[in-house]
């Protein structure tokens, strides 16, 4: 099977080029070469390459910025992924897709499960869910996996933040009041690969049979839950450093995008009928050692 995996310079992207390599010929692209904010570059590509199966890390996630950049951030996270969905039925491949727990009101201090209403608070989580719903309007074969507080050791994200501010600053002050589940970009990369290893080619008849089965949206979080506060405190820990933390309301520190206070994701459902999921404390020291 040939798989197109976008975004993989991405921190998602470049964890997913490694794990899925034994399960098909993975032709991976960056922007460089498929720019989700091109729709002809993005059908060009996948009608050149004709993958059997499409994983979609990419995505505009400046969660901020999106509120003043709202055509963008729906043309990359809403329209391409619609087109992605439809040039797939078109080839009879399947498409893998990540999604984010920015998709729900977080006003319900209780683990979100896959069938619970959404309602986002932001631009970025509504540009989100309208690719998960233009995916499942195209009839494709779909994975959507909704995930949370997506770090690593690459790209731009809180973890690698969080280690520069405290080297170079005696006090950070940090938010308290946000609840969610920190989440190893290789801790995505892997459960993917596991799950798709059991789906198969879309086009072989035993493929074509598991993908009509599970096809739909599944959150993959690690578990356990913490505050952005907590998180800090772990990363210096863990990394051994001195520095003081100060913990703050939202309010404290007004950005143009409004944040769930609770976004916490159930993965019940994927650890049930795919593999299991880390706690996020115990993938954070792996991540760091």
């Amino acid at each position: 099977m040939k798989i197109l995996l976008t975004g993989c310079s991405g921190q998602v992207g470049y964890e997913l080029e490694r794990s899925l390599q034994g399960l098909g010929q993975v032709v991976a692209v960056d922007r460089s070469r498929m720019d989700l904010a091109d729709l002809d570059q993005v059908r060009a590509v996948i009608r050149a390459v004709r993958p059997g199966l499409i994983v979609n890390p990419a995505a505009y996630t400046a969660v901020d910025k999106a509120e003043s950049e709202a055509a963008l951030a729906y043309r990359i996270n809403a329209e391409a992924p619609a087109v992605m969905a439809g040039e797939a039925k078109k080839l009879g491949a399947a498409l893998v897709h990540y999604s984010t727990d920015y998709v729900f009101p977080g006003d319900d201090p209780a683990p979100r499960v896959e069938t619970d209403a959404t309602a986002p608070v932001n631009v970025y989580g509504a540009s989100k869910l309208a690719g998960e719903q233009a995916i499942a309007a195209a009839g494709v074969p779909h994975l959507i996996f909704r995930t949370s507080w997506v770090y690593g050791m690459r790209g731009k994200n809180f973890l690698l933040t969080m280690l520069k501010l405290a080297r170079e600053r005696d006090e950070l002050r940090i938010v308290a009041d946000q609840h969610g589940a920190p989440t190893w970009s290789r801790t995505i990369a892997d459960a993917t690969a596991l799950t798709l290893a059991r789906a198969g080619s879309p086009a072989s008849e035993a493929g074509a049979g598991w993908w009509a089965q599970h096809s739909g949206v599944y959150h993959l979080s690690s578990q356990g839950q913490t505050t952005w506060f907590d998180f800090t405190r772990a990363i210096i820990e863990e990394a051994g450093i001195e520095c003081r933390l100060q913990p703050i309301t939202s309010a404290d520190y007004p950005v143009p995008a409004r944040r769930p206070q609770y976004s916490v994701l159930s993965s019940q459902r994927l650890m049930e009928q795919f593999c299991q999921l880390p706690h996020w404390r115990d993938a954070l020291g792996l991540c760091l050692r």
